[in-house]
């Protein structure tokens, strides 16, 4: 049996607006010998419709359908179908430059990688325009070779790339080996597969070329909802270190997880708005700084200074003190968010 070069792996939920761009940016690719797994994750909008058309003109098209259960469990859902010999992953709101499969996927072969990691950009829907970003590769942590590992890096492993899957290719073989999954959770859901692929790969390439596109200013972006799922950074970081410690790597690489524990945890607090920003710095101070790790580590074992001292601010003063121009949640929404947390299955 053949197997395609690639399986492009699309989980689909309500983006009956930008799923033509989309599709069209995989459909057209230059590499014709692709497989496109579509997984519709219960929509309610056109999307499916849209799909559908997509499967009856396009042999390549597989469409499959879930009840909604999140990108992460269609991602899963996809990847237990997938052929191909390198897997590729598209948020159903982004979309591929024309060539990227080409560009990727040779490099991956001439390579033998495990991982190949690309540049990407966001495009800007507010002003209908690209632009660049800089920190998606940090291209003077690597090393002047390729193939590598991550233990060539000459910075945190964890900030190196970012842990999003739709810049980068995966081997399938290398996946199935290592049994690698996606966190069946509303957002962070692909940091753990990613940082785990990252940590285990043998080789390691990358292609200095934005060839992925982020689309931005996305009200119903996955990005733009963590409101309703603010916790979910906090599972995906625990999962990590439960896969560093099954892999034997957790020693090695402990500093590394903590400082990066706490970029984390200070990115989503101070980008979190809302009643559910108090109950995040609650929880953080409370209990997951110190379940993280982070706790009563020294000043010299931090790398960023100004994170370190965000950390011990947030350690010694209120919530009103940090955050002043915050509004306050109240009493009453605190005690309903911790207990919602406490009863929800993750």
């Amino acid at each position: 049996m053949n197997h395609p070069k690639v399986s492009v792996i699309l989980p689909v939920y309500n983006v009956e607006k930008y799923l033509k761009q989309c599709m069209d940016s995989i459909v057209n690719q230059t590499l014709k010998d692709i497989e496109i797994i579509c997984v519709d994750d219960g929509s309610t909008d056109a999307s499916l419709s849209i799909l559908k058309e997509y499967e009856k003109e396009d042999d390549r098209v597989k469409v499959i359908c879930q009840q909604n259960a999140g990108a992460g469990a269609a991602r899963n859902n996809g990847l237990s179908i997938a052929t191909g010999e390198y897997l590729s992953f598209l948020d159903s709101d982004d979309f591929f430059s024309l060539d990227m499969l080409e560009k990727s996927y040779a490099q991956a072969k001439k390579e033998d990688a495990d991982l190949i990691v690309f540049r990407s950009d966001q495009y800007r829907e507010d002003l209908d325009k690209i632009v660049k970003v800089s920190w998606t590769l940090r291209e003077k942590a690597l090393p002047p070779y390729r193939p590598m590992t991550h233990r060539t890096f000459t910075d945190n492993v964890f900030k190196v790339f970012v842990g999003w899957a739709w810049d980068k290719l995966f081997k399938r073989e290398f996946v199935l080996e290592h049994e690698l999954q996606f966190q069946e959770q509303r957002t962070s859901n692909d940091l753990l597969f990613v940082f785990s692929a990252i940590v285990l790969a043998k080789r390691i390439t990358i292609l200095d070329e934005p060839l992925a596109h982020q689309r931005r200013n996305n009200p119903n972006s996955l990005s733009n909802t963590r409101e309703k799922s603010w916790q979910c950074f906090y599972n995906a970081l625990t999962a990590l270190k439960d896969n560093l410690v099954k892999f034997g790597l957790y020693k090695e690489l402990e500093q590394d997880y903590i400082n990066y524990g706490l970029h984390f945890s200070l990115w989503n607090l101070d980008t979190l708005t809302g009643a559910k920003k108090e109950v995040l710095f609650d929880k953080l101070k409370k209990e997951w700084f110190a379940a993280l790790g982070i706790a009563n580590k020294p000043k010299e074992y931090f790398y960023n200074k100004k994170e370190f001292a965000k950390f011990e601010k947030i350690m010694n003063q209120s919530f009103q003190e940090v955050y002043p121009d915050a509004k306050c949640s109240g009493s009453c929404i605190l005690e309903e968010c911790n207990m919602n947390f406490k009863n929800q299955k993750i």
